[in-house]
């Protein structure tokens, strides 16, 4: 990177601080901060989160996992199957779980928890959200700040604090001082440089590589990696990744990721109406398979002419494939547009943190500093305390990050699978307080706890299993659980106050019906795009 690159990032970073103490002269209040008073527009939530989606691993190590990874281990555009569940999950989001958050006026969903259940049920899941994304986000940073490094010549491990403690403190300097504003907003930003990102990147290599003949020859001996259906059970080695795990695991994760995880249903409580709501829910429905389709071609002509070049394949270590990225950007990238794409570096990064940092601040703010430390004091007070968890977990984020490369690989992974350890478990809290009148306190708790349990048996005791069951297996097993112990120690429900329902003018279950359409054309899609491309 030269001076007219480095010009550009600090101008970048220099713009999001700008806009960050700009949003901060119109707080006042935690739902100023939080919520940004519900006043967000629906296609900038919808932007936000497709953006947090579009995250570092999806611009750096998603293309390198699709065109290089060995495709026993998952490699090859199979990763596009990760995107079956989402359109239906999304719709059972928009009918049964953000009306009923919107109606019951939260900033954190598990608020809600409290008002159906109890306190201790509120607090038990808030702190399995804040305690897995804590250390989730840390292993991104570490992750970021390695990817980053690249771009400065570094590639020892040992040498990459510099940049974690830079990409923290920058995304912690923003997201502290303007909320959940300046975290929609500067990813609606940053959505835009990603997409734009992708499409130079793509274009690049294309244009190196010489047209798409060249990228079809170059996997004329790997047929496998075009393979994206694979109609089995998710068991046994291989078969982490297959079709129906992928579907029907994929479809719980995406329910409990969209609809039952703070950082991401805190974008979607910003908003003003249920209508709005859905419309933001709809463009992620709708986006977000073109989006990743986008980014896997880039991923595969980028590994074209990594495999045509034997002397740039030669830099990518075999453990390290997501240096590909930046390596080729660093390596074959003009100066100007070396820095604007690592300005969608930076995006991505700061895209995946800020939410979290921020929905992790909500969570500590509403679910244990307020209503069990200081449940009476000014709205000024809690802006600031709000202000300070934010910093807190930006801090505990950067320092996990530290003792990242000293945990093993397979704990490495161990963390990444956290999230379908719990998610299962911790929806089946929230479909049991909507969909049923009945379940307890008691029986919720213990229903989550042995759904984790399952799972962590499932983990340690049955590998050959495809992890993305534990989605479904944690949620069956919480709600028999907690059905059962619900029986045996009935209690009345309390009513959970909500706000009238509003009235609508748009014919929502044709809307429903048109997301399941496209659904079924997605798989037909992908059938089609696999058979033409494995027949070449």
């Amino acid at each position: 990177m030269n001076w007219l690159d480095f010009t550009l990032v600090g101008g970048y970073v220099l713009f999001l601080i700008g806009l960050a103490y700009y949003f901060s002269l119109r707080q006042q209040s935690q739902e100023d901060y939080y919520v940004g008073g519900r006043t967000i527009p629906w296609w900038a939530s919808g932007l936000s989160t497709m953006a947090t989606q579009l995250g570092t691993i999806s611009f750096v190590s998603a293309p390198a996992f699709v065109a290089l990874k060995d495709v026993g281990t998952g490699g090859g555009l199979g990763w596009l199957t990760y995107e079956f569940g989402v359109p239906l999950a999304l719709i059972f989001i928009m009918i049964f779980l953000l009306p009923v958050y919107h109606r019951a006026r939260v900033i954190s969903i598990y608020e809600y928890l409290g008002k159906r259940f109890d306190g201790s049920t509120r607090v038990y899941v808030s702190l399995l959200f804040q305690i897995s994304r804590g250390l989730a986000t840390g292993v991104a940073v570490y992750t970021i700040g390695f990817v980053i490094a690249i771009f400065f010549g570094e590639v020892d491990p040992g040498r990459v604090w510099p940049y974690i403690i830079a990409i923290g403190i920058i995304t912690v300097i923003y997201d502290a001082i303007g909320g959940i504003k300046m975290v929609i907003w500067s990813d609606v930003i940053q959505m835009t440089v990603l997409a734009l990102g992708i499409l130079m990147l793509a274009f690049v290599a294309y244009t190196e590589i010489g047209g798409f003949g060249p990228l079809l020859g170059v996997y004329a001996d790997d047929p496998e990696r075009f393979r994206i259906l694979n109609f089995s059970w998710g068991y046994g080695e291989g078969q982490q990744y297959a079709f129906w795990p992928m579907l029907l695991g994929g479809l719980f994760l995406y329910i409990s990721y969209y609809g039952c995880d703070q950082s991401q249903v805190q974008r979607e409580l910003s908003v003003g109406s249920t209508d709005n709501v859905r419309r933001s829910l709809l463009l992620n429905a709708l986006g977000r398979f073109p989006l990743v389709l986008l980014y896997c071609f880039m991923g595969l002509l980028l590994g074209s002419f990594t495999l045509l070049r034997p002397d740039f394949r030669a830099q990518i270590p075999a453990e390290h494939l997501d240096w590909m990225v930046p390596l080729f950007i660093v390596e074959y990238l003009p100066h100007g547009l070396i820095g604007f794409i690592f300005i969608g570096i930076l995006a991505a990064a700061m895209s995946s943190l800020d939410s979290a940092l921020n929905s992790m601040s909500a969570a500590t703010m509403r679910d244990l500093y307020q209503p069990y430390f200081k449940p009476q004091a000014s709205q000024r007070h809690y802006l600031i305390v709000s202000k300070l968890f934010t910093v807190f977990w930006g801090v505990f984020t950067i320092i996990f990050a530290f003792i990242v490369p000293a945990i093993s690989e397979t704990v490495l992974e161990a963390i990444n699978k956290v999230g379908s350890l719990l998610y299962g478990p911790i929806f089946a809290a929230f479909l049991l307080g909507i969909l049923t009148r009945w379940a307890t306190p008691l029986g919720v708790k213990l229903g989550v706890s042995t759904g984790i349990a399952l799972n962590l048996f499932l983990w340690l005791g049955v590998p050959e299993l495809s992890w993305l069951w534990w989605n479904a297996t944690g949620l069956v097993a919480a709600v028999a659980t907690a059905l059962v112990v619900s029986k045996l120690s009935p209690r009345p429900a309390p009513e959970v106050p909500l706000d009238p329902r509003e009235p609508t003018r748009l014919n929502w279950p044709l809307r429903y019906l048109l997301v399941t359409i496209y659904f079924f054309g997605i798989i037909a899609f992908c059938a089609y795009l696999q058979t033409a491309l494995s027949s070449y």
